[in-house]
């Protein structure tokens, strides 16, 4: 470890010194124009809404960024080779607010690491193998831990907020030499702000928190592998010609400056992301194609459409100039189409010892990061590196280090004047886009019996109180709000319940870690902070580890919600008549057992049936998923009152709670699938043969006439022989609710853990309980089988 630190650290200065070496080698060689600072011209048809491609792309190129969409919105599975450590399953899970490409909130948050040794040397910190510092999440495997550990050595953590992509091709083409222009590492101006660039591959880099990256393709290949585990090989020297933008930097660079001894650092300490990896699926697992079209999209982003300033909006750009904004904030880079509005030197500053995060990246250190560009940011909340920030002017209030002077000078303004400032970067384009959410604004109300649609037809009334309902759970809470007691899974309902639609399940990248004890006797011990193992937290510094003696791990996969008010009609008594815990009424190996919640309620909700009702299943998780307090109410057992963050309790109210129960009351069940009929009549029959409507019972009667939800609500143990998993309420350590099936045409992944790509796949992990409709499945036909799962697939 010796031997390294002290390789390392001699390398971050030779880094240091040949980077300063080749800057001034690439001024003296190209000299270029004067940079334009002004507000002043825009290069002529660059922008339009956010998340679509620019007015200049060729009809070629417009079918390269659907297919492109695609791809972004691919999720990968187990068999496509997601993992087997990842944060998510696909590339706008994090890029998506408030269209594709965006920014993400706060609980898209994810954590890279580090370690700080004792020499002051900083190497990145791993987490299930090579991931450029990124700690993943979660992990498959057969003896795995639902969570990858973070090696005790890791001393440095922090968090990032996804970086939204609108406009990057455009900051692709902006010359090196303009970016090097703007550079002042001595503060010869005296003005307090010394920004320089950053290096990657021997190139000025512009892309990330850091200005880590150099290239687009970079820029989205390390993440592919990184967070979502997933292979790629370089695009070759053809398609990188292809591309709309040139991604080798060929145009940018002058061969002269870039000498051999700085290009074989560069190489060694920035390596392609690795192009294999030790799961079942056969590398590479992005076609050249697929990533073609990925980074062409990328490349074709149109920044937004500036708007018309107001008046508000003209002294606010005085102010913005007044305060000093501009000196890292620069409004224009100077582009091969002409100035581009990027408000960004795309440099690297010292924002201060308050939001620093310790962690370097090429020439960047612990302090330093990229002027962010300002476009669209009325649109892309929360702001900073971290997601820290809920709004703009929190924003400015954090600077710090080289941004203090237009700090201090905004602390110094009226209310009024900041107020004219905050007009003013709003105007700068997709304020008309910005939501609260995902939706966007005045999104229609699907049809009845739609997809995320109402029971039935609603009168105006009925309307408004479903609207309410869904913007509620679609509403992204800040740290101002109470999000967070500090752990968080989520930071709205939308969250974590967005498949297909909002209201229905989620990918494996929202999975619940559920973590508890063995001891040596055998009995299951909850944890000290609860069984709950968060994805995140809003304790920056901190990466949400199990406790130490925790050795049992389970995912949790999100549910759909669609029908829960037709599944609170059932009555009890409909419920507990299919009850047989001692497999004693029908004997055939299924003994379905009545889970029961505190005060010896009937539960019916969540995987172990934990959750007697609608409402106590919205404040279970405001308080758990979420960390929102809530009011007492005479009845409900679930959900915290107060808590520590220092926001007044209770941070949701109890007319909250009523819109978000209204909303999940009235959705409707999943519409079946048009199928082919005649294989799935007689799958339908099968289905019974086989023993499957034996556990997911067709119908139960409700208030308003059967239920056709295909479960009968109780506890049954298909674990395979020796699993062991997390207690909850009356359900012991192998015991599941029969999760309903209608929508398992969308709802994919299946099993309580996701484990399962597909509905076959589900099938065959039936145990114990399970065996013998498992084992009469595989006795089927081919034929009899396809027909079995394209019924299932029909609900």
């Amino acid at each position: 470890m010796t031997y390294r630190s002290r390789n390392v650290a001699s390398h971050h200065v030779l880094w240091r010194v040949l980077g300063a070496v080749a800057a001034a080698s690439m001024l003296a060689a190209c000299p270029g124009p004067a940079p334009i600072d002004g507000h002043g011209p825009v290069a002529e048809n660059i922008g339009a809404r956010l998340g679509d491609p620019v007015p200049f792309a060729t009809p070629e190129q417009l079918a390269t960024f659907e297919r492109g969409s695609e791809v972004a919105l691919r999720r990968f599975s187990i068999a496509d080779g997601l993992g087997p450590a990842f944060n998510v399953t696909f590339c706008t899970s994090c890029h998506e607010k408030p269209q594709i490409g965006g920014g993400g909130a706060l609980y898209r948050n994810f954590f890279l690491s580090g370690i700080r040794l004792p020499d002051g040397s900083f190497l990145p910190g791993e987490s299930a193998g090579q991931a450029g510092g990124v700690i993943r999440l979660y992990e498959y495997g057969d003896g795995l831990p639902a969570r990858p550990a973070v090696p005790e050595e890791t001393n440095v953590i922090a968090q990032r907020n996804p970086i939204p992509f609108f406009g990057v091709g455009l900051l692709a083409e902006i010359p090196e030499r303009e970016i090097l222009s703007r550079e002042d590492p001595d503060d010869r101006n005296h003005d307090g702000i010394s920004g320089r660039a950053n290096y990657a591959r021997g190139f000025v880099s512009r892309f990330g928190r850091k200005a880590q990256a150099s290239s687009i393709e970079a820029f989205i290949r390390g993440p592919l592998f990184n967070h979502v585990g997933i292979t790629s090989n370089p695009l070759t020297d053809e398609e990188k010609a292809a591309l709309p933008v040139d991604s080798s930097g060929a145009p940018r660079r002058a061969a002269l400056w870039v000498g051999s001894e700085l290009r074989r650092i560069a190489q060694a300490s920035a390596p392609d992301s690795p192009t294999v990896d030790f799961d079942h699926a056969p590398d590479p697992e992005l076609s050249n194609s697929d990533l073609f079209d990925l980074v062409s999209m990328a490349m074709l982003m149109a920044p937004p459409v500036f708007e018309a300033l107001s008046e508000a909006g003209l002294r606010g750009r005085d102010r913005f100039d007044e305060a000093g904004c501009g000196g890292c904030h620069s409004p224009r880079r100077q582009g091969p189409r002409g100035p581009i509005p990027t408000y960004s030197d795309l440099l690297i500053h010292d924002m201060g010892p308050d939001l620093a995060d310790g962690l370097e990246q090429g020439l960047a250190n612990g302090s330093e990061f990229r002027t962010q560009p300002l476009w669209g940011i009325a649109a892309v909340a929360p702001y900073l590196h971290d997601g820290r920030a809920d709004t703009i002017e929190q924003a400015i209030v954090l600077h710090g280090g080289e941004g203090q002077r237009a700090r201090d000078a905004f602390a110094a303004m009226t209310s009024d004047e900041r107020a004219d400032l905050i007009e003013f970067l709003n105007g700068l384009g997709g304020r008309d886009q910005e939501t609260a959410g995902r939706l966007e604004p005045n999104a229609p109300v699907p049809a009845p019996g739609a997809y995320g649609g109402p029971l039935r037809a609603l009168t105006a009334s009925e309307e408004q109180t479903f609207v309410d309902g869904r913007t509620l759970f679609d509403r992204d809470f800040g740290r101002a709000q109470g999000v967070g007691q500090p752990r968080l899974n989520g930071d709205s309902c939308r969250a974590c319940h967005f498949d297909p639609v909002i209201g229905g399940s989620g990918p494996r990248g929202v999975n619940v870690i559920r973590h508890g004890i063995l001891n040596s006797h055998g009995a299951f011990v909850a944890p000290e902070i609860g069984t709950i193992l968060h994805r995140t937290t809003t304790l920056m510094e901190n990466a949400n580890r199990p406790q130490p003696e925790a050795n049992i791990f389970e995912q949790r996969q999100p549910p759909a919600l669609f029908g829960l008010g037709l599944i609170d009609s059932i009555p009890d008594a409909a419920i507990l008549a299919h009850a047989d815990p001692d497999d004693t009424l029908t004997p055939d190996g299924i003994s379905g057992r009545a889970s029961y919640a505190d005060g010896g309620r009937l539960g019916r909700f969540g995987w172990k049936a934990q959750v007697p009702s609608v409402r106590e299943f919205v404040r279970d998780a405001f308080f758990s998923e979420m960390g929102m307090t809530l009011p007492y109410e005479p009845g409900q057992t679930f959900g915290r009152l107060q808590d520590t963050d220092g926001v007044p309790d209770p941070e949701v109210s109890i007319a909250d709670v009523d819109r978000v129960t209204a909303y999940l009351v009235a959705l409707a069940p999943p519409p079946r699938v048009d199928t082919p009929e005649g294989d799935v009549a007689r799958g339908e029959t099968l289905f019974t043969t086989v023993g499957c409507a034996s556990c997911h019972t067709p119908e139960l009667p409700g208030a308003g006439g059967p239920v056709r939800l295909y479960s009968d609500l109780l506890l049954h143990d298909v674990a395979p022989p020796g699993a062991v998993g997390i207690e909850d309420a009356s359900a012991d350590m192998r015991e599941f609710r029969t999760p309903p099936l209608w929508g398992a045409s969308q709802s994919a992944p299946y099993m309580h853990s996701g484990e399962a790509d597909t509905r076959n796949d589900a099938i065959l992990m039936h145990d114990t309980e399970g065996t013998a409709s498992r084992e009469a499945f595989l006795a089927l036909s081919a034929a009899d089988r396809d027909a079995l799962l394209a019924f299932v697939g029909s609900l």
